[in-house]
């Protein structure tokens, strides 16, 4: 039987985010990216979303690389987290490489592991493939694409993408390797589909810059730009019209201090001498002279500017004339804590502009048009749509076959989805183990959905405690049960906290008490008769924790 080609996508097809593809040829997988997906409101307590890596774990003695197109966090934050289970390479480009480094050496495990830097077109033998990379133009430096050499053809793996001819940092899509590539085949197609309902061109990076500069140019106060910490081309557009303006530039927040020393040090920033301030000198500055760069932007509830937008911030606070410039455009469940914040901004006096009024923000992905300007180039013999939502990777999909894929080549998978591929045909042939991964504080936790539902019933309907006294050996209460609440309407428990609420508990202890009942059942049975009142009398159910304290020595006191 001929050998196979495997793509096993575990993150990033379904959902905007946690990127993470498996390529398998016999005895041999190497991964593309590792990425975080970060939560909405409907995940409260968790941190951060990861890839389920079991199949990985599974097959631990084939897996022989992790290969990284970008620097962004829904493609290599995962890697802090995963990288112990897995001694392997890691190859990734050089900015890419130094964020990754940022974030795993306070864990301890760079020592133990390998990451090395690629350019353009090193060829890297890795098992029975040969995988390099091509430059692509997205909204972070050093954007990669990857080709992998399989002995059954060239696979081609966008990453994230759009084709910019005046990008910001010099270096547009190579569609010239693309092009090479066509002429000696292309078996398979992996292309980004984030912007794939979008129709047209993505508007120019050079655009934001042009409006970024007249902003700081013509603001009479202090210009507070929020973006990504990762969006090092902004970043630069901003120290350039600075420079111009004669204003001095301040960075708020961990991770864009942290980018913006960074990409100093390796030469995708530069700045004149005395050009960044810190926060403190920057308040001895007129405000007519001062650019202030923050995170935020995508209204997260620790970050900098939602807490300027609160008052909240320790060194930050608006002042009248301030300029607010969120050059962002918000990720998909985030509109709403934006718009919050941007009424906060304006309550306090400030100026706000962000993309649906001013050009701030072009987003780092190709439109109807790029997409089939690759598709065209590349003429895969199969083709599947990767990063994004279902819609997403469907329409990316159809626009395939309307350039005359056939759809029986054209496959629109979800992670966990096992791609098989020939010369000759490919079928999806099965599926993996491949959920999400929750993450709290330094850990990750396959987190059961009742934990879930529990902490959103928490956050919804509060919580009550019980405290029930007894003396199981004489089967009495000891101490009328104490009653305690966080969170509960006040208005749905004022009568039944002193009267109906405690009969039941003592009717539900008096009839089990002599039972040879453990305590945990005793607790069970409570929780249940109290959450069947309350849903009776004011239709909510809080979490309900009774706790049983059994004294067994006969006391007085009996109630």
């Amino acid at each position: 039987m001929a050998e196979s080609l495997k793509i096993i996508p575990l993150g990033g097809l379904g959902t905007i985010g946690k990127n993470m593809m498996a390529i398998q040829y016999e005895e041999d997988i190497v991964v593309i990216d590792a990425g975080v997906l970060f939560p909405g409101e409907d995940l409260p307590g968790v941190d951060l979303i990861i890839p389920d890596t079991t199949f990985l774990k599974d097959n631990r003695d084939k897996v022989r690389a992790i290969l990284i197109t970008h620097g962004h966090e829904d493609h290599i934050g995962a890697i802090p987290y995963i990288l112990k289970d897995f001694n392997v390479p890691v190859y990734a480009p050089k900015l890419a490489k130094g964020l990754m480094e940022l974030r795993i050496r306070p864990r301890k495990i760079l020592k133990e592991r390998t990451i090395e830097s690629i350019e353009p077109e090193n060829k890297i033998k890795i098992g029975k493939f040969i995988v390099h990379w091509f430059r692509v133009c997205h909204s972070i430096p050093d954007a990669m694409g990857i080709v992998i050499e399989t002995p059954l053809g060239n696979v081609v793996h966008t990453g994230d993408f759009k084709i910019d001819h005046t990008p910001a940092d010099s270096n547009p899509t190579d569609l010239g390797v693309l092009s090479k590539l066509a002429e000696q085949g292309v078996l398979l197609l992996l292309s980004d589909s984030t912007y794939a309902e979008v129709p047209g061109y993505t508007p120019s990076e050079k655009i934001v810059g042009e409006t970024l500069e007249k902003v700081i140019g013509e603001s009479y106060g202090r210009v507070i730009v929020a973006t990504f910490a990762s969006l090092i081309a902004r970043i630069q557009q901003i120290l350039d019209a600075a420079v111009k303006y004669k204003r001095k530039v301040s960075f708020v927040g961990k991770s864009m201090k942290d980018n913006v020393k960074l990409g100093l040090k390796e030469g995708y920033l530069e700045a004149p001498n005395g050009l960044i301030v810190s926060t403190e000198e920057i308040k001895h500055v007129a405000p007519r002279e001062v650019v202030i760069v923050t995170t935020g932007s995508q209204g997260e509830p620790t970050s900098a500017l939602t807490r300027i937008a609160k008052n909240e911030h320790k060194e930050l606070t608006i002042i009248e004339g301030d300029t607010v410039v969120i050059s962002a455009t918000p990720i998909p469940g985030n509109e709403t804590v934006v718009s919050k914040n941007i009424n906060n901004l304006l309550k306090l006096g400030a100026k706000v502009l962000h993309d649906k009024i001013a050009l701030v923000h072009v987003h780092g992905h190709a439109s109807q048009e790029e997409l089939k300007t690759v598709l065209n180039v590349t003429k895969p013999q199969y083709f599947v749509p990767i990063h994004g939502e279902y819609r997403h990777l469907k329409a990316h999909a159809d626009i395939a076959c309307s350039l005359g894929m056939e759809k029986k080549n054209t496959f629109v998978l979800e992670d966990g989805d096992v791609l098989t591929v020939d010369g000759n045909h490919a079928m999806i042939s099965g599926r993996v183990k491949a959920g999400p991964v929750y993450v709290n504080g330094p850990q990750a936790w396959a987190i059961e959905e009742k934990l879930i539902e529990d902490r959103k019933s928490l956050a919804r309907e509060g919580i009550l405690f019980i405290v029930a006294t007894i003396d199981s050996r004489a089967s009495v209460i000891l101490r009328e049960p104490e009653i305690f609440s966080e969170g509960v309407i006040p208005t749905d428990m004022a009568l039944l906290l002193d009267n109906e609420m405690g009969t039941v508990i003592k009717e539900s202890l008096y009839r089990q008490i002599g039972s040879n009942l453990d305590n945990a059942s005793l607790e069970n049975i409570i929780r249940d008769e109290v959450s069947a009142l309350l849903i009776h009398r004011t239709g909510r159910k809080p979490i309900i924790t009774p706790v049983i304290i059994d004294l067994g020595g006969g006391n007085v006191n009996v109630w």
